[in-house]
């Protein structure tokens, strides 16, 4: 899969897009809207299916080629966050200064006490998103479909949920003065309902699985009810899809300029793996990284692993999993829409699909807070987890620079760590009690 970029320069004019197509759409360098599967092009819009073959469109860019050092001096005086590489995203040139909730550049953290619990001696970093405003990386993707719905004028701010996204799409929102109406499947940690709903907008459960709410938002995307809605995820997938490469951009920038060896990455749909990938060869391209092999790992948690399997059995035959069984309920998206391509990614790079079960779930996020200070949600439990799997079976090479995934905040999946995160002690308020409980 080629990386879909023009070069500035280009001239060759099946490569351009028609000015007019793009005229009325402020978004920075992208061009076009451009199938994963055929290559067919079409213009900037609200638009997430081929309607050639019906493959994925993703956004097609006139990347700034030609001065990587000029390109990487622009980037590193841009804003903390992650509009320093809005010259490489389809956003306007001044989205900085437009009210929205300004994620991004989160910390890199150099995890030398885990390491030594695992073995690794070629550096551990742990990438923790849960820095960003609403605790979850989910506020990448949803900052850039925001500048999408207000260039084709929607005026409702939607998205299908498993929790993070949702109250990133409220926080955004309501920054931004929209309105927002988000949908969750019911049974959702209470923590990410909370968080959805605090910010004024609605909040509506769907009785069943997220992939019946997805399939709920795409039926109401072709209803009058659905008009001037922009669903993240849905008719602005596209767009928000590219949010996900400021973590690659991130990444190699907080290592020096340079390429991980190994990234471990949990996988849910599957779409911000794929973006990461995107991200790291639109930097080799553009020069700003020196090229050399790196090595992609997908994570999942057993209860839903429909990519693991797949990966596993050999046929890269993603089959949906109806009944998701997991306490990594972010994860638990059983028809993953970029399944195969997590696949191809995984075994171009000579990375590797690992789920583990969720026993091993909680222990990676306890090691991880006793380690690193690091509070994961279940997801960062579950990358990790796989992190200790992959090493433990020699997948992973302990010598290699490797970078983590953290993407979210423990904080919204308290109920699994609840049981065995305790008080050591209860005492009366006296030095006697304290002798006696063999804390001293």
């Amino acid at each position: 899969m080629a990386v879909q970029t023009v070069a500035a320069n280009s001239t060759d004019s099946t490569d351009a897009t028609d000015a007019s197509e793009t005229a009325s759409h402020d978004l920075g360098a992208a061009v076009a809207l451009s199938c994963r599967e055929c290559g067919t092009r079409t213009e900037l819009g609200p638009s997430f299916v081929c309607l050639e073959c019906f493959g994925p469109l993703e956004v097609a860019y006139e990347l700034p080629t030609g001065d990587p050092e000029g390109l990487r001096r622009r980037i590193e005086a841009g804003p903390a966050s992650m509009w320093r590489y809005a010259p490489l995203l389809p956003v306007p040139s001044d989205v900085a200064e437009k009210p929205n909730l300004n994620p991004g550049f989160t910390q890199l953290v150099k995890a030398d006490r885990l390491a030594a619990e695992l073995g690794v001696t070629g550096g551990l970093y742990v990438k923790d998103d849960s820095g960003n405003p609403t605790h979850s990386f989910k506020d990448r993707p949803v900052a850039i479909a925001l500048e999408a719905a207000r260039a084709f004028g929607f005026t409702t701010l939607s998205c299908s949920s498993t929790g993070n996204l949702a109250g990133a799409v409220g926080a955004a929102a309501s920054r931004a003065g929209l309105r927002s109406c988000v949908f969750i499947p019911d049974g959702l940690e209470q923590s990410k309902v909370v968080m959805a709903a605090i910010y004024g907008g609605d909040l509506v459960a769907i009785d069943g699985t997220y992939d019946d709410v997805n399939r709920f938002c795409s039926e109401l995307i072709g209803d009058p009810l659905g008009e001037g809605w922009g669903f993240t995820n849905v008719n602005l997938r596209p767009f928000y899809a590219e949010g996900s490469k400021s973590l690659a951009y991130e990444i190699c920038e907080q290592l020096g300029w340079r390429l991980p060896d190994q990234l471990v990455i949990p996988v849910a749909s599957g779409c911000q793996l794929v973006k990461i990938d995107k991200g790291l060869r639109e930097l080799i391209e553009l020069g700003l990284v020196e090229d050399k092999p790196f090595r992609i790992y997908a994570a999942q948690a057993e209860g839903c692993s429909p990519v693991s399997r797949a990966y596993k059995d050999g046929t890269g035959a993603v089959r949906p999993v109806k009944q998701p069984d997991t306490i990594a309920k972010s994860l638990a998206i059983g028809d993953p829409a970029d399944g195969p391509y997590v696949i191809d990614i995984c075994r171009r790079t000579g990375g590797a699909v690992e789920d583990v079960d969720d026993a091993r779930i909680v222990d990676a996020m306890k090691l991880l807070a006793r380690t690193e200070g690091v509070f994961a949600e279940t997801a960062g439990g579950v990358t990790l987890g796989v992190t200790r799997k992959l090493i433990e079976s020699g997948a992973i090479d302990p010598s290699l620079t490797t970078v983590v995934l953290n993407t979210g905040d423990g904080l919204k999946t308290l109920d699994a760590v609840a049981p065995t995160a305790r008080p050591s002690a209860v005492i009366r308020p006296n030095l006697a009690a304290f002798r006696e409980a063999g804390l001293a």
